[in-house]
């Protein structure tokens, strides 16, 4: 009746459900509800990260459903916290989440551990939503803490971290918690109805792929400015505090784009294929970002050839240039029979950004199918950052070679004046892939 959590992969999560967490799988033998309780009880909420994307993703969920409310927040700044809350309850756009906020002073927690507060407080469902450094520490807490969840994606920057979720979603599993992810294509129902379609033979067999994200730089909110515009560090933040405002910039904390950015059009050509690459050879490098302290030590722009296992390439582009210049965010699949760009066989939906958390909740309370999106996205995770160290390093890198990697960018201590000194930007030739 149950796998054991060892003999959980990601080719019987797609062999046992549709897209976006759209249908059943054999997890249905138990359904949710059965573990959490009964019917449209309310869910209580918690929010670690209270950032642009946490805030917002707070908003889309309680804009998206009814009887849940948000009552606790945790994030290492307290000014942070307190905009966020703020924002929630004076929504334009999400009206409907303004009186589903119920966070008691006593409920706003600040610091590095944060995290365990929330999670030690009487929620049922909890928001990931910090920079994506922390997403696995946070994540492997929420699963022992049997909380259901909501992860934004990347789902971390390191092999190590990616591994530990991997290994904490397959028990989210056996728990029936709820995990899903913030790749919202993957519930966005144009997606979801144009991968039917391809699954059914609408092209045929996919021979090629295409990931583009070509775009403007992220805005760096702390700052208020973009990168390329003068930005000044407050002489009182010590390193971590300043890494932490800035944290597009670093690579233990971002990812670099192609991981933080670029996973969407990867993931997408990930869930056609109904696999990860076996392979992969980039190049990338800065080529308009300074080599001052803003800027950090991501590149602005990497292109990456994938091999999946039965030969077919996957060509991906991604780069932040100033705005103004060419532009093109999108997927493109090539089959036999035809193409498609992801989303063209299919009709439009819901905010897929609302959509994601409507689902969220209907899995959790057993009035839809059971979702998991750990595995799927996990993999996608890590299939950026294999082109990430590729480029980085100047050498084709397997899968295999990913999933044995020692690498481990994480901090062993953490405080707001703690050194944290970061590394040059990575030469391929010098930069060493572990």
């Amino acid at each position: 009746m149950e796998q054991p959590a060892n003999e959980l992969s990601r080719r019987s999560f797609l062999t046992r459900s549709t897209a976006g967490g759209a249908a059943a799988s054999t997890f249905m033998i138990i359904k949710p509800e059965l573990v959490r309780g009964a019917g449209n009880e309310k869910l209580k909420v918690g929010l670690v990260g209270c950032g642009g994307r946490g805030t917002q993703a707070a908003q889309q969920l309680l804009h998206g459903n009814e009887n849940v409310e948000l009552v606790a927040m945790g994030d290492i700044f307290e000014d942070r916290l307190e905009k966020s809350i703020d924002q929630i309850r004076n929504s334009r756009e999400y009206p409907k989440a303004r009186d589903k906020v119920n966070v008691h002073p006593e409920h706003h927690f600040v610091g590095f551990d944060a995290y365990k507060k929330v999670l030690a407080s009487d929620i049922d469902v909890v928001m990931l939503a910090t920079p994506p450094g922390y997403r696995p520490e946070h994540f492997v807490a929420a699963v022992e803490a049997k909380k259901h969840i909501f992860a934004e994606k990347p789902f971390g920057t390191d092999p190590v971290g990616v591994r530990k979720i991997m290994d904490a979603t397959r028990r989210a599993a056996q728990l029936k918690l709820t995990v899903m992810s913030g790749a919202q294509r993957r519930n966005q129902q144009e997606y979801v109805e144009t991968w039917k379609k391809v699954r059914d033979g609408a092209i045929g067999d996919i021979v090629a792929a295409y990931a583009y994200w070509v775009g403007s730089p992220v805005l760096q909110f702390e700052s208020g400015v973009w990168p390329g515009q003068k930005g000044v560090r407050d002489p009182k933040w010590g390193d971590m505090t300043f890494q932490h405002r800035n944290w597009y910039s670093f690579v233990w904390i971002c990812g670099d784009q192609v991981v933080e950015q670029h996973l969407h059009n990867i993931d997408v050509c990930n869930w056609f294929m109904g696999t990860h690459p076996a392979k992969v050879w980039a190049s990338g490098g800065a080529a308009w970002r300074p080599r001052s302290e803003m800027y950090g030590n991501i590149y602005d722009h990497l292109d990456a050839d994938f091999e999946y296992p039965d030969g077919v390439h996957m060509s991906s582009h991604c780069r932040q240039y100033p705005r103004g210049s060419y532009t093109n965010i999108s997927e493109l699949l090539v089959g036999t029979k035809g193409r498609t760009n992801g989303h063209d066989l299919g009709t439009k939906g819901e905010n897929p950004y609302v959509q994601e958390h409507i689902n969220l909740v209907k899995s959790i309370r057993g009035q839809g199918p059971y979702i998991n999106d750990g595995i799927p996205v996990a993999e996608s995770t890590m299939t950026c950052i294999m082109a990430r160290e590729a480029a980085y390093s100047g050498q084709a890198i397997t899968w295999d070679q990913m999933m044995k990697s020692q690498l481990d960018l994480q901090p062993k201590a953490f405080g707001y004046d703690l050194p944290r000194e970061v590394p040059p930007l990575p030469v391929p030739g010098q930069y060493k892939f572990a």
